[in-house]
């Protein structure tokens, strides 16, 4: 194996058939691409009662500081109908200039064109002054609870440090190019249930529906907006993504009515004001009796998602000028600084260390005939490239 060919390092991670929360030998060929380039491998595997247990891997290049981190994960979403696929989903074949196959975007292409990076930076320069790491795991696309959270904590208790980290996820758009992600907006999910009285629909004065209290606690959540946005962060928003009573009859008025919602928020908050406002917004909806004179206030519970995540913003210049730099010397462009999106692990890496994202072209992850242009994988290689030697020259800045 040509470890400098990003091609044929994409196509030996897609073949290995990595559905979280296997494995699927795909951290095998990874460590097989990196030890003959130096890397010390180490493999970790984490547990949680409840959860799969979980395969991750750890590999560093150098002793030396300044060390540099690339994260990211070789664990793929199902393919869903594989007969739906123009080509077999773990058959990495190639066809009118791309390469199809799951994980081609997400992400396994970043992950093989920056094992190809370091491998052709030694070939040119030699060892960095310094240490590279890889750090990935199989638990990005599941519960991430055995994943890169645990895999830093085990490192870190080793007494690893990093001083930069770079995260090859899909981050742009439309072309490559296009946009680094240097934050993300912060998640919350939330659990509401509101108790009521089963009765008779004829009946409602020996009853108390609860689907008229439910109505108004979900609207105090949209309305009004939380914020306008910030200067790095667009609006905060929230999205009902259920409402339910269980209830297949028609004239029974049900016992309790749940509703499940997500926020996406920015820097005007952090997890525990952004909860108080929630909960205030309920208790004042609890208590308004347009809808229910004779019932209020409105008797509900609410739970959380048990592991938010917190908004960061990473202000990093070596980090964030050397990846600028290298994607606008060779693509010819200057990528959007953005925090849009969903959430990633870097939502852990950055308590350990400045932290950025990015990689491919994301429009066709986790679809059917998810694909990338095999021109793409070489410019990536080359972005990543430089990216390795402007950071080690300027990671002092």
């Amino acid at each position: 194996m040509t470890v400098t060919d990003p091609v044929a390092n994409l196509q030996t991670l897609i073949r290995c058939a990595s559905v979280t929360p296997a494995e699927g030998g795909a951290l095998t060929a990874l460590a097989e691409m990196l030890q003959p380039l130096g890397f010390k491998i180490e493999r970790m595997t984490a547990s949680e009662p409840g959860t799969p247990d979980i395969e991750n891997l750890y590999a560093r290049l150098g002793t030396e500081e300044p060390h540099l981190m690339f994260a990211g994960h070789t664990d793929v979403v199902p393919v869903g109908d594989a007969a739906s696929w123009s080509h077999p989903p773990f058959g990495a074949e190639i066809a009118d200039g791309e390469l199809f196959g799951r994980g081609a975007v997400d992400m396994k292409g970043g992950i093989a064109c920056f094992a190809a990076a370091v491998a052709r930076h030694i070939e040119k320069h030699g060892k960095p002054a310094g240490s590279i790491s890889f750090l990935i795991t199989g638990d990005e696309e599941g519960p991430a609870i055995n994943g890169t959270v645990k895999l830093l904590q085990w490192a870190a208790e080793r007494g690893e440090t990093w001083d930069a980290s770079l995260v090859g996820e899909p981050t742009n758009p439309d072309r490559l190019g296009d946009m680094i992600k240097i934050g993300r907006r912060g998640s919350i999910s939330g659990f509401i249930t509101v108790h009521g009285v089963q009765g008779h629909a004829a009946y409602p004065h020996l009853a108390d529906n609860p689907v008229r209290s439910i109505i108004k606690l979900t609207e105090a959540l949209l309305d009004p907006p939380f914020d306008t946005g910030t200067d790095n962060f667009q609006p905060s928003n929230l999205e009902v993504t259920t409402i339910d009573v269980g209830n297949a009859a028609t004239n029974v008025i049900p016992a309790r009515a749940t509703a499940a919602f997500n926020i996406r928020f920015n820097d005007t908050w952090t997890a525990e004001t952004l909860k108080a406002e929630i909960i205030g917004r309920l208790d004042a909806a609890a208590a308004d009796d347009t809808l229910r004179p004779e019932r209020a206030p409105a008797k509900y519970d609410i739970t959380w998602s048990e592991r938010p995540s917190q908004v960061f913003l990473t202000r990093n210049n070596a980090l964030i000028a050397s990846l600028s730099s290298a994607i606008e010397n060779t693509t010819g462009q200057r990528p959007v600084l953005s925090t849009t999106g969903g959430t990633s692990d870097a939502r852990f890496i950055k308590d350990y260390c400045p932290v950025v994202e990015f990689g491919l072209v994301g429009k066709t992850m986790h679809m059917v005939d998810e694909r990338v242009a095999v021109s793409d994988l070489e410019t990536l290689t080359e972005i990543y490239q430089t990216f390795i030697k402007r950071w080690f020259e300027n990671a002092d800045l």
